[in-house]
């Protein structure tokens, strides 16, 4: 991504500093170790990330300034939180934290009244959510936050849904390599009704596939996985399956022309 000269709370955007993996990687040991120096300067060079997420917030007409200030409170949770020995990039923690951040700053601006006990409630399935993220690096399920809070799944589940604003489906929610992965490619397609197209040609179209190929789309419209559960079940790469997926779904769309 190209940023033009853009000043935000004070600071040139196109002299922000990008650092690589393994950049980030030495300075997260560093400051296990207590180096407040590595601190500042993997904060300092993960300042374009924070850019690009709040990017996705403009269109709100929010004030930059103040969606920059919360992205980098987000930024700076992820740094606190993170574990190396897990071998995860940094980024794809972080990008998650920042979004978590600035939609909790702008929730608290909601101009939809949601009643105060239903907002705590949230608030602090949140917190246990987030704690148990940072524990164990992994997102809880709705039981684990319930049982935890003592409260029945579906308070929790209301009180969450009651907080949480319209987001589009076209919404980027990761990126990789160029590769965009789309808040519609999370959501599984437990519909049996394939109306996008006739079974019999998907059943020859699949055939010509590779064996990787199949297993994914069994995965992603049989079964209805989202793409985070094809990745983790096939042990590759959310970004991989995407690519993967789109491909294969490209093929499919190739053979049915052929057909027709």
């Amino acid at each position: 991504m190209h940023y033009n000269k853009v000043e935000i709370c004070g600071i040139d955007t196109s002299k922000l500093k990008v650092l690589s993996e393994k950049e980030k990687t030495q300075l997260l040991i560093k400051i296990k170790e207590g180096d407040t120096r590595a601190r500042e300067a993997l904060i300092n060079g993960n300042l374009r990330l924070v850019l690009s997420v709040i990017q996705r917030f403009a269109a709100r007409g929010e004030n930059l300034d103040d969606l920059f200030q919360v992205g980098c409170i987000g930024l700076i949770k992820a740094i606190d939180n993170f574990n190396v020995t897990l071998g995860l990039r940094f980024s794809t923690y972080a990008v998650p934290m920042i979004i978590g951040e600035i939609r909790r700053y702008l929730r608290d601006y909601n101009p939809i009244r949601v009643s105060r006990s239903m907002r705590d409630t949230a608030y602090q399935a949140m917190k246990i959510k987030e704690r148990i993220i940072n524990e164990t690096q992994r997102e809880p399920t709705i039981d684990e936050i319930a049982k935890e809070m003592g409260v029945k799944r579906e308070n929790v589940v209301i009180a969450l849904e009651a907080i949480v604003e319209p987001v589009s489906l076209y919404e980027p929610v990761y990126f990789d390599a160029g590769d965009t992965i789309y808040v519609m490619d999370q959501i599984g397609d437990r519909n049996t009704d394939v109306d996008w197209i006739d079974e019999i040609l998907l059943k020859k179209a699949i055939n010509d596939l590779g064996e990787r190929e199949k297993n994914i789309l069994s995965l992603r419209f049989m079964n209805g996985l989202t793409q985070t559960e094809v990745a983790k079940e096939i042990g590759i790469s959310q970004a991989q399956v995407s690519r993967l997926e789109k491909g294969a779904l490209d093929k499919i769309k190739s053979h049915r022309k052929i057909i027709i």
